[in-house]
């Protein structure tokens, strides 16, 4: 019998190694350690955002079997999987809901791994395996309401379906790079009236006298970065919310990510009013922060989706995940696409409880998912 493997607890990303983390995460930019150290440094992510980081390493530190993004969390903001009334539900039996365990990346709601491990088949299972695990011993010891992976990839939910995790599955929209051959190829498999929609929205931006550009972290200026970070502020704080993001989290993850990280920029009479930032890995790209200094027709339509359509068209990346939420993306090419999420629960009557909302919740997103595809622009 092997003897159990090593497992310790960190407080900060910078406590593990760079090269040895980021030879395990690849090219998904927000398991980057760039990019968590970029939050943690900022102050984005600091016990008074309700985010104290808690990062997992299974194993040798030169040597991991596993390593993850892990957070103990105070509140249920910045995850986009929304479990306000479970925390309800613990308290009306005077139970402590927080703080959790959340194995996620902040603020991202975009599917990838969230445990790095081996790339061999059998020892990336046993390294996922024993992170769950891991996860789960710490929270039971320590008496934690519960533990969540969000946003989980296939490996992922395998192994938290066999380690006896809830699963629960969510409906975003996401595109397909069909191997089109430019922007008006890809509308070419739409019907008439919905690719005539498009075409009228994209006008509407050069009538408005809007114009594009296409800059990396590599290539953008403080003052452009500056500019990117006020307008994606400005369009939180008309929405009544604050900011999860600061302007120097911008600088610094711009600076770090390089090419990784993407901005276009519109602009009116040399002036930038608008901006979507995406990042990017080999074969997909990531909408995540948009912000404008009015309202433009159409002008969101064309910064968040078309705009990275065209970039993945011309880079030949794969798929775009443009974030959460709106049906509006189902008429410009986006269909709908299941995104999980696993949980374990300490009470056994509440895990029940949420066992039997799951399968009921999971039957209505099924449905949902399967009528939204039929509003899909396409000729069928």
């Amino acid at each position: 019998m092997n003897p159990p493997l090593p497992v310790s607890f960190h407080p900060r990303i910078a406590e593990l190694d760079p090269a040895v983390w980021n030879e395990l995460a690849g090219d998904y930019p927000f398991l980057r350690h760039e990019f968590l150290a970029a939050l943690e440094a900022t102050g984005c992510v600091a016990p008074a955002t309700g985010w104290t980081p808690h990062h997992l390493l299974v194993g040798a530190p030169e040597q991991p079997l596993a390593l993850a993004p892990l957070y103990e969390k105070t509140n249920s903001w910045g995850e986009f999987v929304f479990d306000f009334a479970w925390a309800r539900a613990w308290e009306s039996r005077g139970l402590e809901y927080y703080p959790k365990l959340l194995l996620a990346i902040p603020f991202t709601p975009a599917t990838g791994p969230r445990v790095l491990c081996a790339r061999s088949v059998d020892e990336g299972a046993a390294a996922r395996g024993a992170a769950l695990a891991a996860i789960a011993a710490d929270a039971a010891a320590r008496g934690r309401s519960s533990a969540h992976a969000l946003f989980i990839d296939e490996p992922l939910r395998a192994a938290a379906l066999e380690a006896g995790w809830l699963l629960r599955r969510d409906c975003h929209f996401q595109w397909r790079n069909r191997g089109y051959r430019d922007f008006d190829d890809y509308l070419a498999g739409f019907s008439a009236d919905k690719r005539k929609k498009v075409r009228r929205e994209r006008r509407r931006c050069a009538e408005q006298g809007i114009a594009f550009e296409v800059q990396t972290g590599a290539q953008l200026d403080a003052a452009t970065i500056a500019r990117v970070h006020a307008l994606h502020a400005a369009t939180f704080l008309r929405h009544g919310h604050p900011p999860y993001l600061n302007a120097a989290f911008f600088r610094r993850v711009a600076a770090a990510m390089g090419d990784a990280f993407i901005a276009v920029l519109a602009r009116r009479a040399g002036e930038c009013v608008a901006t979507a930032v995406y990042f990017r890995s080999a074969d997909t790209l990531y909408g995540r922060y948009w912000g404008a200094d009015g309202d433009y027709h159409s002008l969101h339509f064309e910064a968040c989706y078309y705009q990275g359509i065209d970039y993945c068209i011309r880079h030949g990346l794969q798929r775009f995940e443009p974030g959460t939420q709106g049906e509006h993306k189902l008429a410009r090419g986006f269909e709908p696409t299941f995104t999980w999420s696993a949980h374990w629960l300490a009470d056994a009557g509440l895990r029940a409880a949420v066992a039997r909302y799951l399968e009921r919740e999971a039957e209505a997103v099924t449905e949902y998912a399967h009528a939204a595809a039929q509003h899909t622009p396409f000729r069928h």
